[in-house]
């Protein structure tokens, strides 16, 4: 039988997992603590559904510029009964919509969820490289998060949060 040959218009590109041990990679600009804090805020604005249901999870992606004090520009947020249908559903927007495609480098995700191994998966995935969750990562996604190169923030209430991987691109 003839071989076949897979190709995506689409590739995927992890946030900075398997590098060669001789290639650089230049991490995207960092996030102020001020800034992470506020992000649960900034998703909470977006939720209409949580609003009238209190039943569905939400995430939401905005772009970081080169001031790691600035803030950050709301792209998109969505919301969904499943918190990984609310991710898909903002990498499948932006990657019908964000200007620049994939990968995601200079971007966050902020979810209204735990932080699960699937999650932070979807980030690498997207090249996204700081995903804060109001609620507990799992022990999957930490160690999953410091194995591809993602920022991994939990408990991110109230203006305090743990950053659990690459806690140096905190501002």
């Amino acid at each position: 039988a003839d071989a076949v040959t897979k190709t995506s218009a689409f590739p995927l590109i992890p946030a900075a997992c398997h590098l060669e041990d001789d290639e650089e990679y230049e991490f995207p600009q960092l996030l102020s603590a001020a800034r992470i804090g506020e992000l649960p805020d900034r998703l909470r604005e977006t939720q209409e559904i949580f609003d009238k249901t209190g039943g569905v999870h939400a995430a939401a992606l905005f772009a970081v510029g080169d001031d790691p004090d600035a803030e950050p520009e709301l792209l998109v947020g969505r919301e969904d009964v499943g918190r990984h249908n609310a991710v898909d559903k903002v990498i499948g927007w932006a990657m019908a919509n964000h200007k620049n495609g994939l990968p995601l480098r200079s971007t966050v995700l902020q979810v209204s969820a735990r932080a699960s191994f699937e999650l932070v998966q979807k980030c690498a995935m997207a090249g996204i490289p700081m995903m804060s969750a109001v609620s507990a990562p799992s022990a999957m996604a930490v160690e999953y998060g410091r194995e591809v190169g993602v920022t991994v923030i939990g408990f991110n209430r109230k203006g305090k949060f743990n950053a659990y991987s690459y806690p140096e691109r905190v501002a």
